[in-house]
């Protein structure tokens, strides 16, 4: 582990992502809470939330941290053909929220794959990331879409597709 010890304690904030793609019979079933297994918003939401109580425990570097504040929502998407999982996760410690964001959302994700699996074997999880985060000495973090990055990195391949804003 790094040691932060003489890191202050800050308020931190930290907002993940995660997709899992289904058919659209499947989540129409979703929706209309016809699954076999139940209803797979409300379980996959409690499992995120658990999940992300629990990130330490899992990970075997990450701090143990109280968390402040802990969501996950998910939202079914036609358009897209599947659920858009959304994790934020806040705290006030000298360490980033960020792991508890990204568990959240993937514990969600595999409790979505789980509940669906025995009717949709093309079920998948794709696009597990950190939107962004807030707080600490970095300040605040936003990702960009791959788009609006593209528009400002005119010949640098190794630039990456987010920014940084620095707090003040």
């Amino acid at each position: 582990m790094v040691d932060v010890s003489e890191k202050p304690a800050t308020a931190r904030r930290a907002v993940a992502e995660a997709f899992v793609s289904v058919e659209q019979e499947t989540l129409t079933a979703i929706i209309d809470g016809q699954v076999g297994k139940g209803d797979v918003l409300t379980v996959a939401e409690m499992a995120g939330v658990m999940g992300g109580k629990r990130t330490a425990e899992l990970i075997p570097l990450c701090h143990p941290i109280p968390l402040t504040d802990l969501v996950v929502e998910i939202t079914p998407e036609r358009s897209t053909g599947g659920l858009r999982i959304r994790a934020t996760a806040a705290t006030v410690a000298p360490t980033g929220v960020e792991m508890e964001a990204l568990t959240a959302a993937s514990i969600a994700a595999l409790t979505v794959y789980d509940m669906v699996k025995g009717v949709d074997r093309a079920a998948h999880i794709r696009e597990v990331r950190l939107l962004e985060k807030s707080g600490g000495k970095s300040g605040e973090w936003l990702r960009r879409e791959p788009e609006a990055a593209a528009a400002d990195a005119p010949t640098d391949p190794k630039r990456r597709s987010f920014r940084r804003r620095a707090s003040g």
